[in-house]
Order: C-alpha cells, then structure tokens, then sequence
C-alpha cells in the first residue's frame, strides 16, 4: 500500500494493543463469554475496514480486543480524558471529532490502512439501537481513498435491553460478534465528490443491514432496542439517515 497518501503523521501508537489482547480477553471472559462467528471473513493480511453497529460502551473495546487483527478503532475524543488517554492512545485508538471536520483523523486512519492493518469505524456515530438508522459516509470514504474491503460487523450482547448507554454486559452474558462478508469499492481518484460519497455509503448500509438482519437469524438473537427513556447519546445531524436512504 505504499502508493496510498502519504502524511507526516505518525502511525497511531501501538504498543499496548498487541500484548494488551490475550491478558484483556482473559479478564473479560471470567465475566462474559465472547464468540467469534464468520472470523474467517476477516481478510488474514491487508488493510481492512472494520464496520460496526454500536449500542453501548463496550463496543470498542471488545472490538479491538476479540477481533481476529488488531483494530484501531475511531473513539470519540470525549473519551480521551484522564488517565483514559494514554492509555486508549497506547492502544492505537484514534480520536474523532464528531462535530467538526477532523483531518488528523483521516490521516491517521490512512497510515494504518498504508501500513496493512484494521481500522475500526462505527458508522452509526453515536451509540442507540444499532440498526443503522443513521449512517455516518467516514467508512465509505476511506474504502473510496484506499481500496480498502470493508467488513461487516455485528454484536450482540453488549448492552441489556433497557440499559443506559454507558452499561457494560451483565455478568454470565455471551456476546456474539458476527463478521460478514466484505464489500470492496473501487479506489477512486481526488476529486472525491460528496455524492459519489453518499452514494457508496447508501450502498454500505443497505450491506450492513443485510448482514444485520443474516446476523440475527443466525444466531437467533436480537439488538437491545433504543435507548432508555429520553437518555441519548449526543451526535452531529449528519450521514443518511433511514429516511434519505430509501
């Protein structure tokens, strides 16, 4: 991939998500369980793209932990405070800023995809019901910049049914991570129009919620449901919504 655009940036730091993965899965397993289904379906080498629904806070992190690659997931810069944020940077996570354009974020994620390995986006944006309702374009274009095949990915079990966003899987739960199929869009030159953009994304989410639905019926299992009460998880008016989809 050495021919994709280059930046002075950095690749995003790393040193704690290699060795981080099989200490984190051990924790984690003494509470829930975690199965992986269609992990073949994660390309072995290579630069991916990662697709996600998201419906609570354990999304991430079981995603860059439980993944068959080590994924640099785009995190929401609120979630960098504190002692959070070295260690979310140590792990390769990339911050985003959702309500402005976020260049350094592109960036970012082109030097992981220039360097063969897995970004993780949640085109959702905010967490909620995770049936891409609404559907941020970040995915689509970056397969657009990068030729990148974009994974499909579903999981279950993250947040009960009538749980607040920041809620983690009760203990005893399994979560169920379910990859499918990859969709691959062909690299496209500068200028990348917004339509062009949309178009593709309107084509990814209409991929993701096939997968989705294939998901469900798979393993019998369902979403938790829209957020509680009037509870929501902020997020900029933007992507397509379901209705400009259709």
């Amino acid at each position: 991939m050495s021919d994709l655009p280059r930046s002075a940036n950095r690749h995003p730091a790393r040193y704690l998500l290699h060795p981080l993965r099989p200490l984190a899965r051990t924790v984690i397993r003494r509470r829930v369980g975690v199965r992986i289904v269609g992990g073949e379906k994660l390309p072995a080498k290579g630069p991916v793209i990662l697709a996600s629904n998201h419906v609570g806070v354990a999304d991430g992190p079981l995603l860059a932990i439980f993944a068959p690659r080590p994924v640099h997931a785009l995190t929401k810069q609120e979630m960098f405070k504190g002692f959070m944020k070295p260690f979310l940077l140590g792990a390769g996570q990339i911050p985003l800023d959702r309500y402005h354009a976020d260049p350094l974020a592109v960036k970012r994620c082109l030097r992981v995809l220039r360097s063969g390995d897995v970004v993780g986006i949640f085109p959702e944006g905010a967490r909620g019901s995770g049936e891409f309702d609404r559907f941020h374009t970040g995915a689509a274009y970056l397969a657009l910049v990068t030729g990148a095949p974009i994974v499909p990915v579903v999981q279950f079990g993250t947040r009960e049914p009538g749980a607040g966003s920041s809620s983690l899987p009760a203990r005893g739960e399994t979560v169920d991570m379910v990859f499918g199929d990859p969709i691959r869009f062909p690299r496209t030159p500068w200028p990348r129009r917004k339509r062009d953009v949309a178009a593709r994304s309107v084509e990814l989410r209409q991929h993701l919620i096939a997968h989705l639905q294939a998901a469900k019926e798979l393993t019998g299992r369902e979403l938790p449901g829209p957020l509680p009460g009037e509870e929501t998880d902020p997020d900029p008016a933007t992507g397509i919504t379901d209705a400009e989809a259709s």
